[in-house]
This record gives structure tokens, sequence and C-alpha cells, in this order.
């Protein structure tokens, strides 16, 4: 069911089965991204993050294009009128989006469509996992326009797949098709074109009905663990085991084993 009617929005909002959808809705401009959509984006994850409906969630766009990343017109208008908009926006867009994407309490699901360059793509990386269509491409351009990388892409690219790789398609900008994301982890799985968001959103539907306090703490732990040493490392582990550990789905999940049957989770 769709929470935002209004199909001229920049963003749309819907919801089905404890999952929510948030498609970047300017297919015209391969949804690139302009000052308003960036901040309707990072309201809506804000508002996904607070809302225990939302279990699980979903970010895809509009028609060919996941995203193409910063909406370049908006940009060049908005250096060429001297508006200091520009300079500023890594530090009050992107790198709170990425932040919300990161601390999400609950999976986030990337439904690649389509190209995912710049910003786009490193959205894309922020997310937990990936499932791209197998007409997407994903671009880090930002040394061809004269930029250094943001969202979050210096951190996330390596991680996935290698530091040396992450080099390469940085300072060189070549495009990685959707069979090769998948044979070097950029991505977790690749389908028909066409099939990428109903595929996002059954997976994300099955993760909604699963345990999403285990989730979110095994968030926790992999993003801590992404920049501590081994003690830092097992003592949130034993902080999340022990917080986990008393939790209703906990129980429930040993109940149902003992009882052979299916588990019944709540979030709790």
């Amino acid at each position: 069911m769709d929470r935002e009617n209004n199909h001229d929005a920049e963003l749309l909002v819907g919801d089905s089965d404890g999952v929510r959808t948030l498609t970047l809705n300017r297919p015209d401009a391969f949804n690139s991204l302009t000052v308003a959509l960036k901040e309707q984006l990072l309201a809506a994850l804000h508002d996904a993050a607070g809302d225990p409906a939302v279990r699980a969630l979903v970010l895809t766009g509009a028609g060919r294009a996941f995203c193409a990343g910063q909406d370049l017109k908006e940009h060049v208008r908005l250096l060429s009128s001297g508006d200091p908009a520009p300079l500023s926006t890594v530090e009050k867009h992107y790198n709170p989006l990425t932040q919300a994407l990161f601390r999400m309490p609950k999976p986030v699901i990337a439904a690649v469509n389509g190209t995912a360059a710049g910003a786009g793509a490193s959205l894309s990386y922020a997310c937990d996992l990936r499932i791209a269509a197998r007409s997407a491409k994903f671009l880090l351009a930002f040394a061809n326009v004269g930029l250094a990388a943001d969202s979050g892409a210096s951190w996330t690219l390596p991680r996935l797949i290698g530091y040396g790789r992450a080099m390469e398609l940085m300072l060189l900008a070549q495009p990685v098709g959707a069979e090769e994301a998948l044979r070097i982890g950029m991505v977790t799985r690749v389908v028909d074109d066409g099939e990428v968001l109903a595929e996002a959103q059954k997976l994300a539907a099955r993760m909604a009905a699963g345990p999403t306090t285990a989730y979110a703490r095994i968030k926790q732990e992999m993003l801590t663990a992404a920049s501590a040493d081994l003690t830092e490392a097992l003592a949130e582990e034993a902080a999340a085991q022990a917080a986990t550990g008393q939790t209703a789905d906990h129980r429930e999940a040993v109940e149902a084993f003992v009882d052979k049957r299916e588990a019944r989770f709540t979030g709790l």
C-alpha cells in the first residue's frame, strides 16, 4: 500500500508487510540527486528508522536507472550563481545519508534496477544487501568530473571488493556490469531485468518476518568490527549477545527449535 500517492513527488514511499520501499522518482534525470531529493530521502530514512511498523527497507529507482548520483545541472547552476550549497552538500546531505543507511536498525536492501553511478553507487554500497538487474551497471566516475569520492565509497567499496580493485575502479572510472559485480562481491544477487524490485521486496519481506532486533545488533557488530581491533570487536559481540539473549525472539526461536516448528518472530 502506497503511503505516498503523489507520483510526481521526487521520492515515493510504499509499505507492505513490514517492508517500506523508497523509490527515487526522477526517471527522466536518471534519478539524479537534487538538494530537494536528498533532503526528502534523509527525512524518509529517519522516519523509517523510528517507525516500529517498518521492519525492513528497500531502496530503488524509477525507470531505467537506480541513481545517476549528483544532479550536475543543479550543481553547475548553483556554482555559477555563487551559491555555497554545492560545496557543503557532502557534509550536509551525503554523509548523513550514508550514516542513516549504516545505522538503520533494520535491514536495508538496494534494488539496483539500472545504472548506479557516483553517489548513487555509493549509496547502494551503504545498504546491507544489493539485488541487481542483469542490465545494471556500477560506475564511480568522480575523477572524471574532477572530484574525490563521497557518500562513504572510500570506506565501503574496499570492504566489499578489496583495496586494490576499489582503487582501480575509482582512479580509472571503470564501469562494472552486474555479472562482474556479482563475481567480485559487489552485489548479493543478480536477477532478470524487471524482476529486481520484486526479488528485493521478497527478500525484505522474509527479513521483516525475522528477528529484527538481532539483525540490528548484527549490523552494529559489523560496523564496529570494520574499524575496531579484536578486543573491541569481541566486547561488542559480548554486549550484543547478552542483549539479544534476553529478547522474546530468542526465547521463541529456542522454543520453536525444541518443538520442531517454525519460529514466529515479533522483533521484540
